[in-house]
């Protein structure tokens, strides 16, 4: 592997974790993500399915997870299915798991061929009735291609029709949320790689370059300090691009006098950074620019500071939206008559604030957990105010990841953000 992985005891312990929430006389499965295809005899690289790597830190494709609590036979109880290797497939395609590096990685005892699991999963189920089933449950998220817990889920109700289906997912949604410091240490290094990859592109950046070659920065960076690459589609966006929120093409040219948004993280480990920086192109913010620049800023450290035990996301917007609203009248973007004549269903400040203030950050990069969840020390959340001006060409956003507690932990706190900072840093 090129990342530090984690020891195989936090396994152990979330695989305990999930047994103890299982009912009685249950059986609960979990599959590797597929290999996806890209085109003629090529897949996309892969990326391990988030549950899986959580429950095993296996990461490779072709692996199922087993657990049966009350198997009468201990080493049916948890059991773990992986790929059979021969010497023609370590030639072409490189190693894989040996049965002993499973046991190792995972701290699994029992380990199979994937070419045993259908005989032994008939003998699991016949002993019991209740079977938990995994799907991605992100709400946002629906797929025209099926995904591999998707299809077995399918084809489970139709082998076994007389069973109970239940879902896996509230369980391990449930556990996800809150990190363990093996997980903290995981995120940390990846925004301390996108840290590195952040002072790196403060010294490239200057007027006539592409957004892409920002991106080829970032990402020299980031692979070069062992990281697995992006988190996610990077968003270098000049000028007005900067006010579209989802903007990932990244090939206009960055221009003298233009802001440079960077909405990037590094993945290591499978945890992801996500972090937003706005730059100005020619190393100096207009006076105007630096006006915005500050009100964001100020909002960014106000929300920081909220982010404590006991309060929701709903909740933590909603304050923070009243600070932006305070922001946007100092800028002369709305007026105290645009505030009171406003409804609810269009607030004033929507028109240039129109996105959250953050989600829950971990294995992936919009990680498990709802608006409504109570937070919790150990939960890691993004925290990304913004000010869109199209009509300006000025779109600002700052985003750190921050680790809920009583005094929240800013794992992005080395990352400059400061504007004399930034200035003094592009001058070299």
């Amino acid at each position: 592997m090129r990342y530090k992985t984690i020891s195989k005891e936090m396994y152990v312990r979330n695989r305990a974790r999930l047994v103890n929430s299982m009912k009685p006389g249950s059986l609960a499965i979990v599959n590797s993500n597929d290999e996806m295809p890209r085109t003629g005899d090529q897949t996309f690289p892969f990326r391990q399915n988030s549950d899986m790597f959580y429950l095993t830190g296996l990461d490779q494709e072709k692996c199922i997870l087993t657990f049966c609590p009350e198997h009468p036979m201990e080493s049916m109880r948890e059991i773990l299915f992986t790929v059979k290797t021969n010497d023609m497939m370590v030639t072409w395609n490189g190693h894989k798991y040996t049965m002993d590096e499973v046991r190792a990685v995972s701290g699994i005892k029992n380990v199979k061929w994937t070419d045993e699991f259908e005989i032994t999963l008939r003998d699991l189920m016949l002993r019991l009735q209740v079977v938990y089933l995994n799907q991605n449950e992100y709400p946002k998220f629906i797929s025209e291609v099926p995904d591999r817990d998707s299809r077995f889920a399918l084809k489970m109700r139709h082998d076994f029709p007389v069973h109970t289906c239940e879902r896996l997912a509230p369980i391990i949604t449930e556990m996800r949320m809150v990190k363990q410091p093996e997980e903290i240490a995981q995120i940390q290094k990846a925004c301390d790689i996108t840290n590195d990859g952040f002072r790196r592109v403060l010294k490239f950046v200057k007027p006539g370059l592409v957004e892409y070659e920002v991106e080829a920065e970032f990402t020299h960076e980031f692979i070069r300090k062992g990281s697995a690459g992006h988190a996610y589609a990077p968003i270098i966006a000049s000028g007005g691009n900067a006010c579209i929120l989802h903007y990932n093409t990244n090939f206009n040219t960055c221009n003298d006098g233009d802001l440079l948004l960077m909405d990037v993280g590094a993945e290591y480990g499978n945890y992801a950074a996500d972090m937003t920086r706005t730059i100005p192109v020619n190393g100096k913010f207009s006076p105007r620019q630096r006006q915005v620049y500050d009100a964001v800023l100020r909002v960014l450290k106000a929300a920081t500071a909220m982010l404590k035990p006991g309060t929701t996301n709903e909740k933590w917007h909603g304050e923070v939206c009243k600070i932006m609203e305070k922001e946007l009248v100092g800028l002369g973007l709305i007026s105290p008559d645009d505030i009171r004549s406003q409804s609810g269903d269009s607030p004033a400040f929507f028109k240039y604030y129109m996105h959250g203030t953050g989600h829950f950050l971990g294995l992936d990069v919009h990680d498990v957990g709802s608006r409504q969840v109570v937070f919790e020390t150990g939960m890691v959340m993004t925290c990304e105010p913004g000010i869109y001006i199209p009509e300006e060409g000025i779109g600002i956003r700052l985003e750190n990841d921050i680790m809920v507690a009583d005094e929240p932990v800013n794992l992005m706190l080395g990352i400059p953000v400061e504007p004399d900072e930034i200035e003094r840093l592009m001058r070299g």
